[in-house]
């Protein structure tokens, strides 16, 4: 069935805590599901940081196959099935990621909260690379993907990433409240009083100026 253009990119970037299940050890080969927050890196691969210690950590050691639930949630009372919601399924790879690596200041720019985990040191950054995903968006518009599908465009890098955060936050337009904590070249993930959302751009921006100029109209758009 037809999917909706970028439909499944667009999710994984207003989403921030999903069902991770992994193989567990004992009892030996059964689904280990729980819950966890998660960020995309620049490439919109899901990112966890997990203690050493953890379940999930040891039976990703054992075995790097997994699936990843997510869905968008909506008012409370909502009937689930409503709602957007994609399950992945890849490999997870831990990385050497420290404290000041690119993809820990991106992340925590998603997940302040996880500052403190990170001050414990035994805590690691892993990278599910996906090899499929089943995509469910309502009646008439689901399906399967592969996971080189969701993007075939060349990733923005880390330093421009950072001088496009830096040109938004120095805009003398923007409102109070209104932050940028990633962009790609599909749309900007903002938190808009503390509440994320995700500013889908009206066509893939191809380079830095376009950026600027789409990140510009951002900021307009939210000035009230």
């Amino acid at each position: 069935m037809k999917i909706p253009a970028h439909a499944p990119l667009h999710l994984l970037h207003q989403v921030s805590v999903g069902a991770l299940a992994t193989h567990a050890r004992e009892p030996h080969g059964f689904p280990y599901p729980t819950l966890l927050p998660f960020a995309v890196d620049t490439e919109h691969r899901p990112v966890i940081l997990v203690s050493r210690l953890a379940e999930h950590t040891r039976n990703l050691q054992g075995d790097p196959r997994a699936g990843l639930l997510i869905a968008q949630t909506g008012a409370r009372g909502e009937d689930v099935l409503n709602a957007p919601r994609m399950t992945l399924l890849g490999l997870f790879e831990p990385t050497d990621a420290d404290a000041h690596s690119p993809l820990a200041r991106r992340y925590l720019r998603y997940q302040p909260d996880a500052a403190r985990y990170l001050e414990l040191g035994d805590f690691t950054f892993w990278v599910m690379h996906v090899e499929r995903l089943r995509y469910i968006g309502g009646f008439g518009a689901m399906g399967w993907l592969d996971g080189n599908d969701i993007d075939d465009l060349d990733p923005l890098d880390a330093g421009e990433e950072d001088a496009l955060i830096a040109a938004f936050e120095a805009n003398p337009a923007r409102r109070a409240g209104l932050e940028l904590l990633g962009v790609d070249r599909y749309g900007a993930d903002l938190a808009l009083d503390g509440q994320r959302a995700r500013f889908v751009f009206e066509e893939p921006q191809a380079d830095t100026p376009s950026l600027h100029a789409v990140l510009i109209d951002c900021i307009e758009r939210h000035a009230i």
